[in-house]
C-alpha cells in the first residue's frame, strides 16, 4: 500500500513526473507515451499565459530548493493559474515532512486517476 512506502520510495515515485508547466518535458513524456491520459495531466498549462508558466518554472526552482522533490500535484481539471496559486500556497509549508505527505498524497490521486 502506497502509504506504507518509505519517504525515499515516495521521492523516487515523484521523479516519474514531469514538472508543471515544463511544457518540452510534456511533450517528450507524450511522444514517448500512448497512453492520452498522461497526456491530458497538464493541459491546463496549454493556454497559459507566459507571465503564468514563468512564475511556475520560478515557483518550481524554490519549491525544489526548499524541499527537496519537484512541486507534485493532481493537474487533472486545474487550470494553471490554480496550480500556480497552489504551489505558492505550498511554499509557505515550513515542515518538509508535512510537505512530503501533501506531495504523496497528490501522487496517490494521479495514481487513482490511472
Amino acid at each position: 500500500e502506497w502509504w506504507r512506502l518509505t519517504p525515499e520510495h515516495w521521492k523516487e515515485s515523484f521523479l516519474g513526473h514531469p514538472r508543471i508547466g515544463d511544457k518540452k518535458a510534456v511533450e517528450e513524456k507524450q511522444k514517448n507515451n500512448t497512453k492520452s491520459w498522461e497526456g491530458d495531466e497538464q493541459k491546463g498549462t496549454s493556454n497559459a499565459s507566459n507571465n503564468t508558466l514563468d512564475a511556475i518554472k520560478q515557483g518550481n526552482i524554490l519549491y525544489e530548493e526548499k524541499f527537496g522533490f519537484i512541486y507534485l500535484i493532481c493537474a487533472t481539471n486545474k487550470t494553471a493559474d490554480e496550480m500556480l496559486d497552489i504551489l505558492n500556497k505550498r511554499l509557505d509549508n515550513k515542515n518538509i515532512q508535512d510537505e512530503l505527505r501533501v506531495a504523496a498524497g497528490e501522487q496517490a490521486k494521479i495514481t487513482q486517476l490511472r
